[in-house]
């Protein structure tokens, strides 16, 4: 069995200035790697949002992803994470248990679902290869299912490259890429532009922060367009 994988701390500088909004239902995210804070940053970030002020927020993790201090680094007030319950399993069958209890235990208002690193410990090798496809099919189908009966988004991530991760992406509603740059964790879902990233004491713009600010520029007839003497 896989040990915990530390979180990996890619830095308050430089990080982007908007994620992407959390819909309702399933949104897979991945990560750059297991370890790092990009979820952490879309769940503060959701958690903050006023309109689902007050309602509980469960976190089902796997391989030691619920490190408090990255948390509360991340979070604008140590209030955005009020109500936010965490559920710690250490093997595929008691994720897919607290997967099945939390379908029983949580309520209407529910702000947020969180089971990241959702498909990691059905790849362990004290599953067989056949009950861990149906086991996690059966934890991701529970949490699809209870996105809709609580209208609340629910947050995976994954990362790897095999038959697991692929059945994760199958079950989610969108797909959020993150990658690590120069300039921080950039986002990329559809319909999201990335307006700037934090820099210090500053901030870096791109151009879809211009276009979104200024419009765009109509483009130019060359029939009308003046010829620069040499």
């Amino acid at each position: 069995m896989h040990g915990p994988e530390p979180i990996r701390d890619d830095g308050a500088d430089g990080a982007q200035l908007d994620q992407p909004t959390l819909d309702d239902g399933v949104t897979l995210l991945r990560p750059p790697d297991a370890r790092s804070t990009a979820l952490h940053r879309l769940v503060v970030d959701a958690l903050a949002d006023a309109d689902r002020a007050g309602g509980p927020a469960y976190w089902v993790d796997a391989r030691n992803a619920a490190v408090s201090h990255a948390l509360y680094r991340l979070a604008p007030a140590d209030r955005a994470l009020r109500g936010l319950q965490v559920a710690r399993a250490f093997t595929a069958y008691q994720h897919l248990e607290l997967v099945r209890t939390l379908a029983r235990r949580a309520r209407p208002g529910t702000r947020l679902v969180v089971a990241p690193n959702v498909a990691s410990l059905y790849r362990d090798g004290d599953v067989p290869d056949g009950e861990a496809d149906r086991l996690l099919r059966a934890a991701l189908a529970t949490l699809s299912e209870l996105g809709d009966a609580l209208d609340c988004p629910v947050v995976v991530s994954a990362t790897g490259d095999d038959d697991h991760a692929d059945r994760v992406a199958d079950a989610a509603d969108r797909v959020v890429d993150c990658e690590r740059t120069a300039l921080g964790l950039t986002y990329d879902a559809p319909g999201f532009d990335v307006d700037g990233y934090h820099r210090g004491d500053h901030w870096q713009t791109t151009i879809p922060y211009w276009v979104d600010l200024c419009g765009r520029l109509e483009p130019v007839d060359p029939r009308f367009t003046a010829e620069v003497p040499a």
